[in-house]
């Protein structure tokens, strides 16, 4: 068996053991790195060393940092409740501001399952006060996310951008931003009526068959106001109890924060900083401003999903300079069609990111889509966008880093059912989406 084959299948169990055991897949990966890199490929210690993404690892750390700050000090819960005030009793305005807050974060460089697990407790628990099913909005939280996740300061975007880069089509990072936006707030509105129209069916059958009366405003979380008797452990909304909002106050802090994260977008999008440095800058202003907030903030960041992707990317870099990725290419290049392993690579990264980590699923494909990017026959960023959109809509998986999060937030009375359905889900995501883009931005050449 040859040294770039084990390479791989080592990658294979990494991510399998990371996905259904407790143990972090970047600390195996990052272990095997070295395991394989020296023992195996003859690799110096120090060349295996230099493959660890120190530029990625800023990036992480310094956004992380900065948004677990604008958790802590209440900015979100004033943004929530701004979201809460402007919906006033408009029922559809809400999924649609959650979906622009979360992917307002996004986009402001927060890490995508940081963003959720700032958003989603706030979502739930404020759908359920409008009659709104908990998994529609938690569908919407997430494709909130993906919608801003690949803008240019969020790690999707660093990943995607790098491969534009490569691919010469540098300039059309806005595109792939709005293309990406676009095609998810789309998915979101899919996936909300969806799960309105099955969660509000179930609950009305279960009420016919329990003798309860039912109503058109039903939730999947049980809800604020609702029916004197239920039976079977399922809750019948009669009629939606709307409380005024609790206030939040604007406080220096919280004004100097959503200032700060305005000046993070200028100094990323404007001045061509780099986000990881722009996030630390901004994070120790308000630390500085308030130095309360630092140990919580540090003690609550996702050490271990850092480590996941910088273990991945790490063994990448392994991967790459043993030249396990060049045999890797020379397989898909001997499909003899791009447009066809453009469609082949887009279902093996939905398929491997439903169960592991977007970012380190990304990293592991990029040097993979150049190749095919850089066919003059096909639109550079048509395969990359194609390829980020499928990496990122299986996010909703309950195996991945944003479902769990989702499953956290739920009721824990809902948690199985949260199980099956953002399975299902990722499931039709797996199926469908894949080919949809890669017909929509690959054959017809959108962009």
């Amino acid at each position: 068996m040859s040294i770039p084959l084990v390479a791989f299948l080592v990658l294979i169990v990494a991510f399998a053991i990371g996905s259904f055991t407790k143990i972090n897949a970047g600390l195996i990966a990052l272990v095997a790195a070295f395991g394989v890199g020296t023992l195996l490929a003859g690799l110096p210690i120090t060349d295996v060393i230099s493959e660890f993404p120190s530029g990625l690892f800023f990036v992480l750390v310094g956004a992380t940092l900065l948004f677990a700050i604008v958790r802590i000090n209440g900015t979100i819960d004033l943004l929530a409740y701004w979201a809460e005030c402007l919906a006033g009793h408009r029922k559809l305005l809400v999924p649609v501001l959650m979906f622009l807050l979360t992917a307002v974060l996004a986009t402001a460089g927060a890490f995508t399952p940081a963003a959720i697990a700032i958003v989603a407790p706030v979502a739930l628990t404020l759908g359920s006060r409008f009659g709104i099913s908990t998994l529609a909005m938690g569908l919407v939280v997430v494709q909130g996310a993906n919608a801003g996740a690949f803008s240019p300061v969020n790690p999707f975007g660093v990943l995607a951008n790098v491969m534009l880069d490569d691919a010469g089509a540098s300039a059309d990072s806005l595109k792939l931003f709005v293309y990406c936006f676009v095609f998810n707030a789309l998915l979101a509105f899919v996936a909300y009526a969806a799960a309105q129209k099955i969660m509000g069916g179930r609950l009305r059958r279960a009420a016919e068959q329990s003798g309860e009366p039912s109503s058109e405003n039903v939730t999947g979380a049980g809800a604020i106001g609702t029916a004197p008797g239920t039976r079977a452990g399922v809750s019948v909304l009669t009629r939606p109890v709307r409380m005024a909002p609790v206030k939040v106050a604007a406080t220096p802090i919280r004004v100097l924060t959503l200032a700060g994260l305005g000046v993070l977008l200028a100094l990323t999008t404007v001045f061509g900083i780099d986000v990881g440095v722009a996030s630390f800058v901004i994070a120790l202003a308000l630390i500085v401003a308030n130095s309360s907030v630092q140990k919580s903030a540090v003690e609550s960041m996702p050490w271990s999903a850092i480590l996941l992707v910088t273990g991945i990317v790490t063994y990448v870099g392994m991967l790459e300079a043993i030249g396990a990725l060049e045999e890797l290419q020379n397989g898909i290049a001997g499909l003899g069609n791009s447009s066809l392993a453009a469609l082949v690579t887009s279902y093996v990264v939905a398929i491997v990111s439903a169960f592991a980590s977007t970012t380190g699923t990304l990293s592991v494909i990029s040097p993979l889509v150049t190749p095919i990017a850089l066919d003059p026959l096909l639109s550079p960023i048509g395969v990359i966008t194609a390829i980020a959109i499928s990496a990122s809509v299986v996010d909703v998986s309950p195996m991945s880093t944003s479902g769990a999060l989702l499953m956290a937030s739920a009721p824990p009375k809902d948690e199985r059912l949260f199980f099956r359905a953002l399975l299902v889900w990722a499931v039709v995501m797996i199926a469908v989406v894949p080919v949809l883009v890669w017909f929509c931005f690959v054959q017809l050449g959108i962009g």
